[in-house]
């Protein structure tokens, strides 16, 4: 089959692999029809992580069940399904719990598992014309048959229940002010995500003028951090502060002159919320980053606020989000018509044209904003 195969910083390529096949009697085949280009995928593609050349990339992956394994039960070949990003058996102690990011049955040795990603166990991505999908009775989330919604079901595999993640941990409740940092496809699923659960005002911070423009046409409030100091102008705009901060930048935040900062974002943060309020932290931030900017960094040993942060008396939660904890519900909004993620996405490539697209979208050309492939 066709798949993007990293090659090594800032290369990728389209080339045959084997097929996959089912090696357990719980997995299933699914045919893709939709996979997506993350921003997590960016940071191996840069060379920022210890991913090595040969991985198939794509955490984002939806399509039809092609074959299914003896001791599958309630999926059935023909079935229309998306996969959350994060792999999980469904009976360890973390999965019962609902921290399905945080398995500890599907990579052995380490709490979480996903398709397609560095040190999250030894399965293909889905930017590729086929993917085995472990545990499939746990793991595959039922749509409905045809092609309707099918750029919003895309986004259930990842970006928009990360979006909701986001907000779940900064505990987002109707009337809440909020300042999102990071206008890219999960920033704006989170300021999105916390319009749906009552925001009564959502900044979303960036310099990339489409996603500002973006930011915009949702009712989310822009600021470009290139022109102003956005813990000030949101502090001006607010009642000495917003209620919630959302980091949806991670350890790659710059100043606006583009030198990297990893803690910049954490810091603004904590001069963004108002005392006592909270955040929620899903930008990926790693424990070895070859790219770092200084020793600690390279570490993820970042210098933060701590005096600050504790004498406001702010609260903080963080990690990658439980996708099977709210996958099911958005799905719901989405066919009743109640939410409608898909407008993120601005281009749709073929799979052959995935090198280009990697390109484009690293460089956050103009039109580039979320990239969904085709096989």
């Amino acid at each position: 089959m066709k798949a993007v195969v990293y090659q090594g910083a800032n290369e990728v390529s389209v080339e045959e692999v084997d097929d996959p096949r089912i090696e357990d009697p719980t997995d299933v085949l699914v045919r893709i029809t939709t996979t997506a280009i993350c921003g997590s995928d960016l940071h191996m593609y840069e060379g920022r992580t210890a991913a090595e050349p040969g991985i198939v990339f794509g955490h984002e992956n939806m399509g039809i069940v092609e074959e299914v394994g003896s001791g599958v039960a309630s999926v059935r070949k023909g079935d229309r399904v998306v996969l959350p990003f994060n792999i999980a058996c469904g009976f360890c102690r973390n999965c019962l719990a609902g921290n399905t990011a945080f398995c500890l049955t599907a990579n052995p040795g380490f709490a979480g598992s996903a398709y397609g990603y560095v040190g999250m166990g030894p399965y293909k991505g889905g930017q590729a014309e086929y993917l085995r999908v472990p545990f499939a009775d746990f793991n595959c989330l039922h749509l409905p048959p045809g092609e309707e919604h099918e750029d919003d079901f895309a986004m259930l595999a990842d970006i928009f229940p990360t979006g909701y993640h986001s907000t779940q941990l900064a505990g987002v409740s109707p009337g809440d002010t909020v300042a999102v940092y990071g206008g890219g496809p999960v920033g704006l699923m989170a300021a999105y995500s916390s319009m749906l659960r009552g925001a009564s005002k959502v900044f979303v911070v960036d310099k990339v003028a489409d996603r500002l423009r973006t930011a915009e046409e949702i009712g989310a409030i822009a600021v470009d951090f290139s022109k102003v100091n956005p813990p000030e102008a949101i502090r001006d705009q607010t009642d000495g502060g917003v209620d919630r901060g959302i980091d949806a930048v991670g350890y790659q935040a710059t100043v606006p002159e583009g030198t990297e900062q990893p803690a910049i974002v954490l810091n603004q943060l904590i001069e963004t919320v108002r005392p006592t309020g909270s955040m929620g932290v899903v930008g990926l931030y790693l424990p070895q980053d070859p790219g770092g900017p200084t020793e600690d960094a390279r570490h993820g040993r970042l210098l933060i606020d701590i005096g600050r942060y504790f004498e406001k008396g702010l609260r903080m939660g963080s990690g990658q989000a439980n996708v099977k904890a709210y996958n099911r519900q958005l799905r719901d909004l989405i066919i009743a018509g109640r939410a409608e993620p898909s407008f993120v996405v601005s281009q749709r490539r073929p799979l052959d044209e995935a090198a280009d697209a990697y390109a484009r979208f690293d460089r956050r050309e103009e039109g580039y904003t979320k990239v969904v492939l085709k096989p």
